[in-house]
């Protein structure tokens, strides 16, 4: 009888944490549920499968290592693959047709760069519209250019050369990368900001222009900063002004152009992401929320850093404005330096 009562004693104990039990077990089944993608309102999970960024430039560039090392972050936190699809050719056509033509399902986006605002005044017709068929996610990065000459050039500065270059009309030789680059419109910005007249002679590549440069063909170049900064670092090449707003972490003695009496000028390099046209708004939020949350994390700002990138997160509504503004303001430099459209 003893041994009976102390039995249902005990029971009456353990009804006493049912309850609890009943609640770790609701909260345990419900983990799966939990690490699954946060379903955008009104619509199925997204994402459902990994997520593709065409980027229009071949591996180890700037601009592959920019989109390659935000992927890895979105990866972590989208709970999918975010895999890098290098297809160069074309100054960005090739790969801005494919996502144009992607379904705007948010799994494939494009990385827009300079390029991107160039094509749409460097080339006649183009199989879409750079404004109407993609709606921009938001910024990466902007990254600065440099002005160059040789280690022995008599150019100690840009003052030197702008001297030089106002007494001696179409003397001076300015090296840059393909005709309607970056760096070759930067060149033609640069003349006209000026207001000086050199030659601008285009090379197949950067490893071109540092031999052209060593070799005293040209007298200097425009060029990205970050595949130049070994050459300057080890003085093979002396740097004589950067584009940017402000002066490079990278090089802090050096002045800007503007510092150095060029009023008004300011060229970066920019990275952004986009998708398809119709890409539902929700969806657009969501990928823009956490691409503004990858470019915060520490580790992923360092290693832009590293790069001589600088994080720029933004809305999708201020990456739309600078990319008109870009198309803008390149179409007008194309134009006045009569660079004949492809």
């Amino acid at each position: 009888m003893a041994c009976r009562f102390r039995f249902l004693r005990q029971g009456v104990r353990l009804r006493r944490w049912y309850p609890y039990v009943i609640a770790i077990l609701l909260w345990a089944a419900a983990l799966p549920a939990l690490a699954q993608p946060s379903p955008v309102k009104g619509l199925a999970a997204f994402p459902t499968k990994p997520i593709r960024i065409v980027v229009p430039f071949g591996a180890g560039g700037i601009a592959d290592l920019t989109a390659r090392t935000v992927a890895q972050q979105l990866s972590a936190t989208l709970g999918q693959p975010v895999v890098i699809d290098n297809r160069p050719g074309a100054g960005g056509v090739v790969a801005a047709e494919i996502v144009a033509k992607a379904a705007p399902d948010g799994h494939t986006l494009l990385l827009m760069s300079n390029g991107s605002a160039v094509s749409a005044g460097l080339f006649k017709s183009l199989p879409y519209d750079t404004v109407r068929d993609f709606v921009p996610v938001g910024m990466l990065g902007t990254f600065d250019l440099v002005i160059v000459a040789a280690a022995e050039s008599k150019f100690n500065n840009l003052g030197d050369l702008l001297a030089y270059a106002r007494t001696n009309p179409d003397q001076l030789n300015f090296g840059s990368i393909n005709i309607g680059s970056t760096q070759h419109l930067a060149a033609e910005l640069f003349k006209s900001t000026a207001g000086i007249s050199v030659q601008v002679v285009p090379f197949n590549g950067t490893p071109a222009i540092v031999s052209a440069l060593r070799g005293k063909q040209i007298d200097a170049a425009v060029e990205i900063l970050g595949p130049m900064l070994p050459q300057i670092q080890s003085t093979a090449l002396r740097a004589l002004a950067v584009t940017g707003e402000r002066r490079s972490a990278a090089l802090p003695l050096v002045p800007t152009v503007k510092e150095s009496g060029v009023a008004g000028y300011v060229v970066s390099s920019w990275n952004a992401l986009a998708a398809p046209a119709k890409t539902p708004p929700e969806i657009v939020a969501t990928l823009n929320g956490e691409l503004v949350a990858a470019l915060g994390a520490p580790d992923v700002a360092k290693r832009l850093r590293e790069l001589n990138v600088e994080p720029h997160p933004g809305t999708p509504d201020q990456a739309a404005q600078h990319l008109q503004g870009e198309i803008k303001r390149w179409g007008a430099v194309i134009a006045k330096a009569g660079i004949p459209l492809q």
